[in-house]
């Protein structure tokens, strides 16, 4: 019989049953990781108080809250560090990150749908590059929304939006290079003034079957772009929903849509025009974040439907079609 210890280096084995002590140790695994704990608790705070980082230097502001949600990437990422370090202290300062993560974004991962809605509106920009818009019309068709606003309508591919939209959609208007197809009479359409120098928003006033009136806005603001030497280039697409936000507040009609591609998500403090007198349809009625560009693979929903005086039921993402740009719709109850 083999006695205790016998056949192994007593000194190896008694250095390994100190190493084992020393893992188990409380002090240890306090002191580990230390600088893992410092980004655990930055990333909380950036997440927390994104509202003060300053957009005076490149919008950095505006741009670390279109793609907020995905801050918290770094939450499995700093815990997978933080348990193969095995230190007790970045485990704890994890929990400030997760709270303020789920404090934001929570509510957003749930299925908010509800029911009873009267008038089913959509937005899609189609992409002026669209290689078949005959097939994303007939796309559009099959959603069977009662309302629907169209971005970047450009050349030829107007005239096949038109035809193929035609016997679903009896009412029309086109304004520059947004247009709005309905399955209800519109009246009062007119080009908006978004300060840019040309035409790419438009008002128009939808009668509901019950005769109630709607007013339909739908724009697309100026395009956003991360340049090294400028950071977030998106001073043109604030001053557009500047404008479009006093066009809105001065509307007389009191239950309105705003339906586009604003190239921006709703947590953009720059969105606050819009932001501050309109409800989100996906905030309030979606199931999920509903990013819509690029469609290839989603990051950020800065395709739009915001309404006041009305209340969203249920919103929802469209199968991609041709374009870059995911279509988007809602349900509303009027």
């Amino acid at each position: 019989m083999t006695e205790p210890g016998q056949g192994q280096n007593p000194g190896q084995a008694g250095s390994r049953a100190e190493r084992l002590r020393n893992w188990w140790r409380p002090e240890g695994m306090w002191r580990r990781g230390l600088v893992l704990a410092v980004l655990a608790v930055l990333l909380g705070l950036v997440m927390m108080l994104h509202a003060q980082v300053p957009n005076a230097v490149g919008n950095l502001g505006s741009l670390l809250e279109t793609f907020l949600p995905w801050l918290g990437l770094g939450i499995p990422v700093l815990l997978v560090v933080a348990v193969l370090r095995r230190s007790a202290t970045a485990l704890v300062a994890l929990v400030l990150p997760v709270f303020a993560w789920v404090s934001l974004f929570g509510g957003q991962i749930t299925d908010k749908a509800g029911s009873g809605g009267n008038l089913t509106v959509a937005t899609h920009n189609v992409n002026a590059d669209n290689p078949d818009p005959a097939a994303t019309a007939r796309d559009i068709v099959a959603s069977d929304a009662d309302v629907v606003a169209l971005e970047e309508l450009a050349g030829d591919a107007l005239s096949a939006y038109r035809q193929g939209l035609a016997k679903a959609y009896p009412y029309h208007t086109v304004e520059g290079t947004v247009g709005l197809w309905s399955k209800r009479p519109l009246s009062d359409t007119k080009p908006v003034d978004i300060k840019i120098g040309w035409t790419r928003a438009l008002r128009a006033t939808v009668t509901a079957a019950d005769g109630q009136k709607v007013a339909v806005y739908v724009a697309h603001l100026p395009s956003v772009r991360v340049n090294v030497k400028a950071g977030f280039t998106a001073n043109p697409r604030d001053g557009s929903a500047k404008a479009l936000g006093e066009a809105i507040a001065a509307d007389p009609v009191k239950k309105v849509v705003l339906l586009g591609d604003l190239n921006g998500t709703m947590n953009d403090r720059s969105l606050a025009p819009l932001t501050s007198q309109m409800r989100s349809a996906q905030g309030a009625a979606g199931d999920g974040f509903g990013f819509s560009w690029p469609a290839a693979f989603p990051m950020a929903r800065i395709d739009q439907i915001m309404m006041k005086g009305m209340a969203p039921v249920k919103a929802w993402v469209m199968p991609a079609t041709g374009s870059d740009h995911l279509p988007v719709a809602a349900s509303v109850k009027i």
